[in-house]
Protein backbone atom coordinates (compact mmCIF):
# COMPACT_ATOMS: atom_id res chain seq x y z
CA UNK A 1 0.00 0.00 0.00
CA UNK A 2 2.71 2.59 0.66
CA UNK A 3 4.76 1.36 -2.53
CA UNK A 4 1.85 1.92 -4.43
CA UNK A 5 1.11 5.55 -3.19
CA UNK A 6 4.62 6.81 -2.98
CA UNK A 7 4.32 5.54 -6.66
CA UNK A 8 1.54 7.87 -7.25
CA UNK A 9 2.78 10.94 -5.62
CA UNK A 10 6.26 10.96 -6.66
CA UNK A 11 4.44 10.70 -10.20
CA UNK A 12 2.65 13.62 -9.52
CA UNK A 13 5.47 15.67 -8.31
CA UNK A 14 6.12 19.50 -10.29
CA UNK A 15 9.28 19.60 -12.78
CA UNK A 16 12.26 20.39 -11.24
CA UNK A 17 12.73 22.97 -13.65
CA UNK A 18 9.36 24.77 -12.62
CA UNK A 19 8.41 27.95 -10.42
CA UNK A 20 7.50 26.78 -6.92
CA UNK A 21 4.11 25.75 -6.11
CA UNK A 22 1.65 27.53 -3.71
CA UNK A 23 2.04 25.54 -0.44
CA UNK A 24 6.18 25.97 -1.49
CA UNK A 25 9.07 28.23 -1.43
CA UNK A 26 12.28 28.43 -3.11
CA UNK A 27 13.76 28.83 -0.28
CA UNK A 28 13.92 27.49 3.84
CA UNK A 29 10.62 29.70 5.38
CA UNK A 30 11.50 31.81 8.54
CA UNK A 31 9.56 33.00 11.26
CA UNK A 32 8.55 32.05 14.84
CA UNK A 33 6.46 29.04 16.61
CA UNK A 34 4.72 28.99 19.97
CA UNK A 35 5.77 25.54 20.74
CA UNK A 36 9.16 25.43 22.23
CA UNK A 37 8.23 28.00 24.89
CA UNK A 38 4.36 28.16 25.59
CA UNK A 39 3.28 24.66 24.32
CA UNK A 40 -0.31 24.50 24.52
CA UNK A 41 -0.48 27.89 26.93
CA UNK A 42 -1.24 30.43 23.98
CA UNK A 43 -3.70 33.44 23.19
CA UNK A 44 -4.23 36.52 21.77
CA UNK A 45 -2.72 39.01 23.58
CA UNK A 46 0.68 36.77 23.07
CA UNK A 47 0.50 36.65 19.71
CA UNK A 48 0.11 40.19 19.45
CA UNK A 49 3.10 41.42 21.47
CA UNK A 50 5.00 38.23 20.03
CA UNK A 51 4.47 39.75 15.98
CA UNK A 52 5.47 43.46 17.78
CA UNK A 53 8.42 42.38 19.32
CA UNK A 54 9.57 40.48 16.19
CA UNK A 55 9.00 43.75 14.28
CA UNK A 56 10.63 46.17 17.02
CA UNK A 57 13.43 43.48 17.48
CA UNK A 58 14.46 43.61 13.79
CA UNK A 59 13.46 39.92 13.29
CA UNK A 60 10.85 41.07 10.43
CA UNK A 61 13.53 42.79 8.46
CA UNK A 62 16.08 40.04 8.62
CA UNK A 63 13.45 37.88 7.14
CA UNK A 64 11.61 36.31 10.22
CA UNK A 65 8.06 36.81 8.95
CA UNK A 66 5.90 33.62 9.88
CA UNK A 67 3.94 33.76 13.24
CA UNK A 68 2.99 30.37 13.96
CA UNK A 69 0.36 29.52 16.45
CA UNK A 70 1.01 25.76 17.37
CA UNK A 71 -1.78 23.81 19.26
CA UNK A 72 -3.52 25.64 21.74
CA UNK A 73 -6.11 28.15 19.48
CA UNK A 74 -8.87 25.04 18.80
CA UNK A 75 -12.02 24.93 20.60
CA UNK A 76 -12.21 21.15 21.77
CA UNK A 77 -15.11 20.62 19.65
CA UNK A 78 -16.64 21.52 15.90
CA UNK A 79 -19.28 24.30 15.55
CA UNK A 80 -23.05 22.49 13.99
CA UNK A 81 -21.79 22.97 10.85
CA UNK A 82 -18.59 21.02 11.43
CA UNK A 83 -16.32 23.59 10.83
CA UNK A 84 -13.21 24.30 13.39
CA UNK A 85 -13.42 26.78 15.88
CA UNK A 86 -11.50 28.96 18.19
CA UNK A 87 -11.03 29.12 21.64
CA UNK A 88 -13.02 31.99 22.53
CA UNK A 89 -11.26 32.52 26.08
CA UNK A 90 -8.27 32.49 24.84
CA UNK A 91 -8.56 34.45 21.71
CA UNK A 92 -11.77 36.44 22.37
CA UNK A 93 -11.23 38.23 18.97
CA UNK A 94 -11.33 35.38 17.03
CA UNK A 95 -8.80 34.55 14.24
CA UNK A 96 -9.35 36.74 11.47
CA UNK A 97 -8.99 39.79 13.41
CA UNK A 98 -6.01 37.95 15.00
CA UNK A 99 -4.75 37.83 11.05
CA UNK A 100 -6.07 41.34 10.39
CA UNK A 101 -3.69 42.88 13.27
CA UNK A 102 -0.49 40.57 12.16
CA UNK A 103 -0.82 41.13 8.49
CA UNK A 104 -1.27 45.36 9.63
CA UNK A 105 2.05 44.44 10.79
CA UNK A 106 3.74 43.45 7.47
CA UNK A 107 4.08 39.93 8.74
CA UNK A 108 1.74 36.37 7.96
CA UNK A 109 0.32 34.28 10.03
CA UNK A 110 0.25 30.52 10.86
CA UNK A 111 -1.64 27.94 12.44
CA UNK A 112 -1.76 24.13 13.35
CA UNK A 113 -3.75 21.13 12.70
CA UNK A 114 -3.70 17.42 12.21
CA UNK A 115 -3.84 15.05 9.32
CA UNK A 116 -5.57 12.15 11.60
CA UNK A 117 -9.31 12.37 13.84
CA UNK A 118 -7.31 14.67 16.46
CA UNK A 119 -4.35 16.85 17.74
CA UNK A 120 -1.19 16.19 19.23
CA UNK A 121 -3.38 17.81 22.42
CA UNK A 122 -6.95 16.09 21.46
CA UNK A 123 -8.28 18.90 19.85
CA UNK A 124 -10.15 18.10 16.08
CA UNK A 125 -7.46 17.16 13.41
CA UNK A 126 -8.79 17.51 9.95
CA UNK A 127 -9.04 13.84 8.72
CA UNK A 128 -12.18 13.78 7.01
CA UNK A 129 -12.45 17.92 7.39
CA UNK A 130 -9.87 18.59 4.67
CA UNK A 131 -11.39 20.79 2.34
CA UNK A 132 -13.85 22.43 4.95
CA UNK A 133 -10.90 23.19 7.62
CA UNK A 134 -9.22 24.64 4.27
CA UNK A 135 -11.32 26.73 3.28
CA UNK A 136 -12.36 27.99 6.75
CA UNK A 137 -8.27 29.05 6.95
CA UNK A 138 -8.10 31.10 3.94
CA UNK A 139 -11.53 32.46 5.24
CA UNK A 140 -9.26 33.64 8.17
CA UNK A 141 -6.53 34.79 5.93
CA UNK A 142 -4.45 32.23 7.39
CA UNK A 143 -1.10 32.01 5.47
CA UNK A 144 0.92 29.04 6.79
CA UNK A 145 -0.47 25.59 8.06
CA UNK A 146 1.51 23.19 10.46
CA UNK A 147 -0.22 19.83 9.78
CA UNK A 148 0.69 17.09 12.13
CA UNK A 149 0.40 13.36 12.34
CA UNK A 150 -0.42 12.73 16.00
CA UNK A 151 -4.39 11.43 15.25
CA UNK A 152 -2.91 10.03 11.79
CA UNK A 153 -2.84 6.67 13.04
CA UNK A 154 -6.47 6.42 13.96
CA UNK A 155 -7.59 6.92 10.40
CA UNK A 156 -8.78 4.27 9.51
CA UNK A 157 -6.72 2.80 6.39
CA UNK A 158 -5.29 5.98 4.67
CA UNK A 159 -1.72 6.42 4.30
CA UNK A 160 -0.09 9.35 5.66
CA UNK A 161 0.72 9.98 2.27
CA UNK A 162 -2.83 9.90 1.00
CA UNK A 163 -3.62 11.97 3.53
CA UNK A 164 -1.38 14.54 3.48
CA UNK A 165 -1.57 15.17 -0.61
CA UNK A 166 -5.71 15.15 0.74
CA UNK A 167 -4.92 18.56 2.46
CA UNK A 168 -2.31 19.94 0.10
CA UNK A 169 -5.06 19.40 -2.65
CA UNK A 170 -7.92 21.33 -0.54
CA UNK A 171 -5.38 24.03 0.14
CA UNK A 172 -4.41 24.64 -3.26
CA UNK A 173 -7.94 24.50 -4.01
CA UNK A 174 -9.12 27.56 -1.89
CA UNK A 175 -7.03 29.64 -4.25
CA UNK A 176 -4.66 31.39 -1.38
CA UNK A 177 -1.47 30.62 -1.07
CA UNK A 178 -1.01 28.98 2.11
CA UNK A 179 2.35 27.46 2.90
CA UNK A 180 2.68 23.57 4.23
CA UNK A 181 4.60 22.28 6.77
CA UNK A 182 4.48 18.71 7.82
CA UNK A 183 5.23 17.85 10.99
CA UNK A 184 5.76 13.63 10.32
CA UNK A 185 9.32 13.29 12.83
CA UNK A 186 10.54 11.21 9.83
CA UNK A 187 8.51 8.61 9.90
CA UNK A 188 8.81 6.25 6.65
CA UNK A 189 11.67 8.74 5.21
CA UNK A 190 9.71 11.79 4.01
CA UNK A 191 12.76 13.06 1.76
CA UNK A 192 11.86 10.76 -0.70
CA UNK A 193 8.36 11.83 -1.26
CA UNK A 194 7.18 15.00 0.99
CA UNK A 195 7.84 17.10 -2.11
CA UNK A 196 5.12 14.61 -4.31
CA UNK A 197 2.60 15.37 -1.34
CA UNK A 198 2.59 18.90 -2.10
CA UNK A 199 4.83 20.01 1.22
CA UNK A 200 6.41 23.05 1.39
CA UNK A 201 8.73 21.37 4.59
CA UNK A 202 8.80 18.50 6.29
CA UNK A 203 10.27 17.36 9.92
CA UNK A 204 12.62 14.69 9.41
CA UNK A 205 13.01 13.60 13.23
CA UNK A 206 11.20 13.28 16.69
CA UNK A 207 11.54 16.62 18.30
CA UNK A 208 14.10 18.83 19.43
CA UNK A 209 14.35 20.01 23.12
CA UNK A 210 17.18 22.79 24.60
CA UNK A 211 20.19 20.42 25.16
CA UNK A 212 23.29 21.03 22.55
CA UNK A 213 24.41 17.12 23.86
CA UNK A 214 22.38 15.18 25.46
CA UNK A 215 19.45 13.49 24.39
CA UNK A 216 16.24 11.98 25.97
CA UNK A 217 16.78 8.04 26.10
CA UNK A 218 16.05 5.75 23.12
CA UNK A 219 16.73 8.74 20.68
CA UNK A 220 18.23 7.28 17.45
CA UNK A 221 21.22 8.52 16.00
CA UNK A 222 20.80 8.40 12.55
CA UNK A 223 18.26 9.18 9.34
CA UNK A 224 17.31 5.44 8.52
CA UNK A 225 16.43 4.08 12.06
CA UNK A 226 12.84 2.58 12.29
CA UNK A 227 12.36 4.47 15.36
CA UNK A 228 12.76 8.52 13.87
CA UNK A 229 13.37 9.65 17.63
CA UNK A 230 10.43 11.03 19.50
CA UNK A 231 10.88 14.21 22.05
CA UNK A 232 14.51 14.92 23.53
CA UNK A 233 16.27 14.92 20.09
CA UNK A 234 19.39 17.20 20.93
CA UNK A 235 21.14 19.74 18.57
CA UNK A 236 24.20 17.57 17.89
CA UNK A 237 21.97 14.34 16.96
CA UNK A 238 19.84 16.61 14.68
CA UNK A 239 22.54 17.71 12.65
CA UNK A 240 23.95 13.53 12.81
CA UNK A 241 20.98 12.60 11.39
CA UNK A 242 21.08 15.22 8.51
CA UNK A 243 24.10 13.76 7.37
CA UNK A 244 22.14 11.23 5.27
CA UNK A 245 19.19 13.66 4.42
CA UNK A 246 21.13 16.81 3.13
CA UNK A 247 22.00 15.61 -0.21
CA UNK A 248 17.89 16.13 -0.55
CA UNK A 249 17.85 19.48 0.24
CA UNK A 250 17.89 21.22 -3.06
CA UNK A 251 15.77 24.49 -4.09
CA UNK A 252 14.35 22.36 -7.04
CA UNK A 253 12.44 20.16 -5.00
CA UNK A 254 10.77 23.35 -2.90
CA UNK A 255 10.36 21.20 0.13
CA UNK A 256 12.90 21.31 2.78
CA UNK A 257 13.86 18.68 5.27
CA UNK A 258 12.55 20.66 8.68
CA UNK A 259 15.21 20.08 11.71
CA UNK A 260 12.69 21.74 13.89
CA UNK A 261 12.00 24.74 15.51
CA UNK A 262 15.54 27.04 16.68
CA UNK A 263 15.97 26.57 20.30
CA UNK A 264 18.36 29.52 20.80
CA UNK A 265 17.62 31.46 23.70
CA UNK A 266 15.13 28.80 24.73
CA UNK A 267 16.03 27.26 28.02
CA UNK A 268 15.90 23.32 29.22
CA UNK A 269 14.61 22.68 32.91
CA UNK A 270 17.40 20.59 34.64
CA UNK A 271 17.16 19.51 38.52
CA UNK A 272 14.34 22.29 38.77
CA UNK A 273 17.01 25.05 37.38
CA UNK A 274 16.85 26.63 33.67
CA UNK A 275 19.94 25.83 32.20
CA UNK A 276 20.47 27.61 28.44
CA UNK A 277 23.11 26.64 25.95
CA UNK A 278 26.59 28.79 25.57
CA UNK A 279 26.73 31.09 23.18
CA UNK A 280 28.95 28.91 21.20
CA UNK A 281 26.22 26.52 21.09
CA UNK A 282 23.78 27.95 19.70
CA UNK A 283 25.93 30.10 17.13
CA UNK A 284 26.49 25.85 16.38
CA UNK A 285 23.06 25.75 16.77
CA UNK A 286 21.82 28.27 13.88
CA UNK A 287 24.60 28.10 11.62
CA UNK A 288 24.23 23.95 10.84
CA UNK A 289 19.86 24.55 10.90
CA UNK A 290 20.92 27.53 8.31
CA UNK A 291 23.75 25.79 6.30
CA UNK A 292 21.81 22.85 6.16
CA UNK A 293 18.73 24.83 4.55
CA UNK A 294 16.48 23.77 7.39
CA UNK A 295 13.49 26.46 8.08
CA UNK A 296 14.26 29.48 10.28
CA UNK A 297 11.82 29.13 12.88
CA UNK A 298 12.27 30.56 16.32
CA UNK A 299 10.82 28.94 19.59
CA UNK A 300 12.06 31.52 22.32
CA UNK A 301 9.99 34.27 23.91
CA UNK A 302 11.18 36.91 21.76
CA UNK A 303 9.40 39.48 23.80
CA UNK A 304 12.24 38.19 26.73
CA UNK A 305 15.06 36.90 24.79
CA UNK A 306 18.49 37.58 25.67
CA UNK A 307 20.70 40.40 23.99
CA UNK A 308 23.37 36.86 22.85
CA UNK A 309 20.70 35.07 21.81
CA UNK A 310 19.03 37.82 19.59
CA UNK A 311 22.03 38.53 18.06
CA UNK A 312 22.99 34.99 16.53
CA UNK A 313 19.36 34.88 15.39
CA UNK A 314 20.06 38.05 13.14
CA UNK A 315 23.60 37.38 12.13
CA UNK A 316 23.22 38.76 8.72
CA UNK A 317 26.16 36.24 7.05
CA UNK A 318 24.46 33.08 8.37
CA UNK A 319 20.70 34.19 7.16
CA UNK A 320 22.76 34.60 3.61
CA UNK A 321 24.04 30.82 3.70
CA UNK A 322 20.39 30.15 4.74
CA UNK A 323 18.32 32.11 1.94
CA UNK A 324 21.00 32.11 -0.99
CA UNK A 325 19.92 31.71 -4.39
CA UNK A 326 21.46 28.30 -4.91
CA UNK A 327 19.19 26.31 -2.27
CA UNK A 328 21.69 23.97 -1.85
CA UNK A 329 22.83 22.02 1.39
CA UNK A 330 26.40 21.44 2.75
CA UNK A 331 27.60 17.88 2.92
CA UNK A 332 29.25 15.91 5.58
CA UNK A 333 33.23 15.99 4.67
CA UNK A 334 34.09 12.33 6.54
CA UNK A 335 37.78 12.78 4.81
CA UNK A 336 38.22 16.15 6.98
CA UNK A 337 36.50 14.69 10.14
CA UNK A 338 37.18 12.98 13.45
CA UNK A 339 34.58 10.97 14.58
CA UNK A 340 34.04 11.50 18.15
CA UNK A 341 35.96 15.01 17.96
CA UNK A 342 35.92 17.25 14.66
CA UNK A 343 32.92 17.31 11.73
CA UNK A 344 33.98 18.96 9.19
CA UNK A 345 30.94 20.30 6.17
CA UNK A 346 30.70 22.34 3.28
CA UNK A 347 29.45 23.25 0.11
CA UNK A 348 28.01 25.54 -2.73
CA UNK A 349 26.67 29.24 -1.50
CA UNK A 350 25.76 32.41 -3.25
CA UNK A 351 26.60 34.88 -1.06
CA UNK A 352 27.87 38.24 -2.67
CA UNK A 353 31.38 37.49 -3.60
CA UNK A 354 31.70 33.95 -1.73
CA UNK A 355 31.05 30.52 -3.52
CA UNK A 356 31.11 28.10 -1.09
CA UNK A 357 31.00 27.79 2.50
CA UNK A 358 32.85 25.82 4.88
CA UNK A 359 31.24 24.67 8.59
CA UNK A 360 34.64 22.99 11.47
CA UNK A 361 32.67 21.85 14.68
CA UNK A 362 34.96 20.81 17.93
CA UNK A 363 32.52 18.42 19.48
CA UNK A 364 35.17 16.33 21.72
CA UNK A 365 35.83 16.88 25.01
CA UNK A 366 38.83 19.71 24.75
CA UNK A 367 39.61 22.69 22.88
CA UNK A 368 41.93 21.71 19.55
CA UNK A 369 43.27 23.28 16.41
CA UNK A 370 41.15 22.28 13.49
CA UNK A 371 43.20 21.86 9.95
CA UNK A 372 41.31 22.11 6.86
CA UNK A 373 43.02 21.56 3.43
CA UNK A 374 41.38 22.98 0.62
CA UNK A 375 42.31 19.89 -1.40
CA UNK A 376 39.87 18.18 0.68
CA UNK A 377 36.92 20.86 -0.69
CA UNK A 378 35.14 20.54 -3.56
CA UNK A 379 35.44 23.45 -6.06
CA UNK A 380 38.52 24.72 -3.88
CA UNK A 381 41.09 22.85 -6.37
CA UNK A 382 40.22 25.40 -9.35
CA UNK A 383 41.61 28.36 -6.83
CA UNK A 384 44.79 29.58 -9.17
CA UNK A 385 47.65 28.79 -6.79
CA UNK A 386 45.80 27.29 -4.38
CA UNK A 387 44.94 31.02 -2.82
CA UNK A 388 41.60 30.99 -0.75
CA UNK A 389 39.83 34.37 0.23
CA UNK A 390 38.57 33.67 3.46
CA UNK A 391 35.75 35.35 6.00
CA UNK A 392 35.43 34.24 9.61
CA UNK A 393 31.43 34.46 10.06
CA UNK A 394 31.23 34.71 13.50
CA UNK A 395 34.84 36.51 14.44
CA UNK A 396 33.05 39.27 11.44
CA UNK A 397 36.50 38.96 10.36
CA UNK A 398 37.84 38.90 6.78
CA UNK A 399 41.57 36.37 6.87
CA UNK A 400 42.19 37.44 3.43
CA UNK A 401 44.06 34.93 0.77
CA UNK A 402 45.08 31.51 2.47
CA UNK A 403 47.55 28.89 0.42
CA UNK A 404 46.60 25.21 0.56
CA UNK A 405 44.88 24.82 4.08
CA UNK A 406 43.60 26.81 7.11
CA UNK A 407 44.28 26.25 10.31
CA UNK A 408 42.15 27.21 13.10
CA UNK A 409 43.57 26.91 16.28
CA UNK A 410 41.81 26.52 19.87
CA UNK A 411 38.38 26.27 18.79
CA UNK A 412 36.52 25.67 21.72
CA UNK A 413 34.19 22.53 22.74
CA UNK A 414 30.87 23.28 21.08
CA UNK A 415 31.99 25.81 19.31
CA UNK A 416 31.71 25.88 15.08
CA UNK A 417 33.82 28.00 13.22
CA UNK A 418 32.21 28.90 9.86
CA UNK A 419 34.38 29.93 7.06
CA UNK A 420 32.91 31.87 4.04
CA UNK A 421 35.17 31.20 1.00
CA UNK A 422 36.11 32.23 -2.84
CA UNK A 423 38.81 31.96 -5.23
Amino acid sequence: MFLTTLALVLAAAPSAQGAAAPGRSSKPQMGWNSWNTFKQNINQDLIESTATAIVEKGLAKAGYNHVVMDEGWQALERDAEGRQQHNATRFPAGIAALADHVHGLGLKIGLYSDSGIFGCGFTPGSWGYEELDALTYAGWGIDYLKYDNCGGFHAGTRTQQERFQTMSAALLSTGRDIFYSLCQWGHQFPWFWADGVGAGSYRMSGDIHARFAEDKANICATAYCLNTGYAGVSVLTMIRKMREISPFQAKHRRSWADMDMLEVGVGSNVSGKVVMMSEAEEQTHFSFWAALKSPLIIGADVTKIRESSLRVLLNEDIIAISQDERGEAVRYLPGLSTEGSVQVWGGPVETGTFRHVLLALNYGKNATAIEVPWEGVVGLEECPGGGVKVRDVWADKDLGTIREKVLLENVEVGQTKVLLLSC
